[in-house]
């Protein structure tokens, strides 16, 4: 397990590496130009359920302040966070795995700015009803390195079992992209994935899979972030009144989800819609939100402990992320008069 272990950890550094990530230039690019438009990143995930309201809706290009804006869809984090460090997007909507990797590996440039969502991540499979009857079997994530990925392959080593992307250890972890494990699960190919909603509620509703693992039972008080909104200290320097524009946004979504969660839901499932060409059923829907609850702060015990679960892992070689989470913006945001 050791050496496939390496060899992926060895490709993802090289990617890293000519993607800029390991290099300070993350605030290069245009980022550093007021003028220029503010690029933002998410995935057409429900656990980004703000970003996809705020984008399908129009109320971020629509925020007095904001100026330009650019979105830019991923599939996953470590994509996201190459971009980011690259100098080729601004501010990101993204898991806490890809952006403790990246204030890491590139010069500790990145910054949380605010915390989004909390929950919303599970282990589903077939037939599996404990770890043990994973053995020998093949269990997806949606890409190395990213939240989900962290996740797995820590609840696997705690639970005694050796975790590679080969054939040869206990379980094989198989990184694909979301719509991919959902089409391999419903094909049967794979046992099961641990994979963010509403992938979780589709693979049990589409596969007549079933839950093994809720993360939020792996947590103290249930409560993990599973997305966060970051940038670099240089956008925070350069384009703090757009990040601001930006973030109060953020909050009056966050606030809007709080005080109509079944309205906000229908919202986020319209958009979702929009942009995947298939809103979810309703029961899915449903489902999905179960697992899903707003926050607008990072949990930052939750954050140490999963720089900690991926050094472990072999994927840092430090967990110190001190620095790393800055909510002066947030703050600002907070206390300012309504606009």
């Amino acid at each position: 397990m050791h050496s496939s272990r390496s060899r992926s950890l060895l490709g993802l550094l090289v990617l890293l590496a000519a993607t800029g990530l390991g290099c300070k230039k993350s605030g290069g690019g245009a980022s550093g130009d007021a003028s220029a438009p503010l690029r933002l990143g998410f995935f057409p995930n429900i656990t980004h359920a703000q970003a996809l309201v705020g984008h399908v809706e129009g109320a971020f290009a629509k925020e007095p302040g904001i100026g330009q804006l650019e979105v830019k869809q991923f599939n996953a984090g470590p994509a996201a966070m190459e971009a980011l460090a690259a100098g080729s997007l601004d501010v990101s909507y993204v898991g806490t795995g890809p952006a403790i990797n990246t204030y890491l590996k590139a010069g500790k440039e990145l910054r949380v700015i605010a915390g989004a969502v909390n929950g919303g991540a599970v282990l589903v499979t077939h037939s599996a009803r404990s770890a043990a009857e994973l053995k020998g079997k093949k269990v997806a994530s949606p890409q190395l390195g990213n939240t989900q990925d962290i996740a797995l392959r820590h609840w696997l080593k705690q639970q005694g079992l050796t975790a590679a992307s080969e054939p040869g250890s206990d379980v094989q972890v198989v990184p694909m992209s979301n719509p991919d494990i959902l089409g391999q699960y419903l094909q049967g190919g794979i046992e099961g994935a641990w994979v963010p909603e509403p992938w979780g509620a589709r693979m049990v509703a589409e596969g007549g899979g079933q839950i093994l693992v809720d993360e939020r039972d792996l947590w103290p008080q249930r409560r993990f972030s599973t997305t966060v909104i970051v940038t670099t200290k240089k956008a925070l320097e350069t384009r703090r009144p757009q990040l601001a524009a930006l973030l109060r946004v953020h909050v009056r979504l966050t606030e809007r989800w709080r005080s109509d969660p079944d309205g906000f839901a229908s919202a986020v499932n319209a958009a979702f819609g929009k942009l995947t060409s298939k809103p979810l059923a309703p029961a899915v829907l449903k489902a999905a939100f179960s697992r899903l609850e707003p926050s607008l702060d990072p949990e930052p015990a939750a954050l140490a402990q999963a720089a900690q679960n991926a050094q472990a892992l072999g994927y840092l070689s430090s967990d110190d992320i001190s620095g790393m989470v800055d909510l002066s913006l947030l703050n600002e945001v907070r206390a300012a008069p309504p606009q």
